[in-house]
């Protein structure tokens, strides 16, 4: 199996200042990529995952055209939005809850799949509990959150953090139609399976997650957005930070988001698209005037690992 393919597993040692797993009285948590602005977040006990979205369907997005080495259909907007569920029983074992930023496609796809299939609580805003529902997923398996909640399980706490999505998109695939309307607000409470990919393009208001598990913090963003106010003084030990190019569209994207957060021991990065992940430990990341992007503040340094999402396929259309 090729470096690309092998399984991703984050755990924090002496290289980024601390330990993930260490056996210590704080405990330890393990991270898993899952491609795109999935994760999979552990403490041995609880299974957190945050927008799982391991079909990555083959399909033109607003700043990738399709893989040509890639035989699967390809999914325009058209095509009926189904799960890869092959794919998702060979990397998904269990989950205790499931985390949804926004109800996009690629953020909220798979999760209806993984709660059937684990009995895992979906975590989200009304529009991820009406497409939920509308997938089959007991009202007793959603909590419909809004932003602001702090809640305490058995075993972690999560803090729902008002967010934004919006970016300008001006991507070189995107071709907006001038006379466009805009889409929902959210998704239809009454709409009804079968859903074409053009159904899942509805965001439904956008929130990051703060995790606190196994004695660390972990803060999730699924988009290229935040409130600052909303994420000021919050001081996690690790973020996971969206690195689309439209971030550059955002004043001082990165600069301002490490800024509010002290700085996190981690800075870990995510692309919705098939490119490579780099990690940012503490020591490396300078915030100033001058850091507009994570790509800037982490550079190309070899000291930075090339990773990919433990899913992908040594073969398109092939399980690894």
């Amino acid at each position: 199996m090729s470096e690309r393919c092998k399984i991703l597993t984050l755990l924090m040692s002496a290289a980024f200042a601390w330990p993930l797993m260490a056996q210590s009285e704080r405990g330890g948590v393990q991270l898993r990529y899952l491609g795109t602005a999935g994760w999979e977040i552990t403490d041995g006990r609880t299974v957190v995952l945050i927008d799982p979205y391991l079909s990555r369907l083959r399909r033109v997005t607003p700043n990738d055209t399709a893989d040509p080495a890639d035989n699967r259909p390809l999914f325009d907007n058209a095509a009926i939005a189904q799960s890869d569920a092959a794919t998702i029983d060979a990397h998904i074992r269990r989950a205790d809850f499931v985390l949804i930023t926004h109800t996009h496609y690629d953020h909220a796809l798979d999760a209806p799949y993984i709660a059937s299939k684990t009995g895992a609580t979906i975590i989200g805003t009304e529009s991820t509990y009406h497409f939920a529902r509308a997938q089959g997923v007991p009202a007793d398996k959603l909590i419909v959150v809004r932003g602001g909640e702090d809640y305490a399980f058995e075993g972690l706490s999560v803090r729902v953090i008002p967010s934004l999505h919006g970016v300008l998109r001006r991507a070189p695939n995107r071709q907006p139609d001038p006379n466009a309307s805009l889409p929902p607000a959210i998704f239809p409470r009454d709409a009804k399976p079968p859903f074409r990919m053009g159904d899942l393009l509805i965001e439904g208001g956008t929130l990051a997650y703060l995790i606190r598990l196994g004695g660390r913090q972990i803060l999730a963003f699924g988009s290229m957005n935040y409130i600052e106010r909303e994420i000021e003084g919050l001081r996690p030990d690790v973020a996971l930070i969206g690195a689309m190019p439209e971030r550059r569209e955002i004043y001082q994207y990165t600069a301002r988001l490490l800024r509010a957060l002290g700085n996190p021991r981690m800075v870990l990065r995510w692309r919705t698209s098939s490119k490579d992940m780099i990690t940012c430990s503490r020591a490396d990341v300078r915030v100033s005037q001058s850091v507009q992007s994570v790509d800037s503040a982490c550079g190309g340094e070899p000291k930075f690992r090339q990773l990919e999402p433990d899913w992908r396929m040594a073969e398109p259309g092939r399980s690894a």
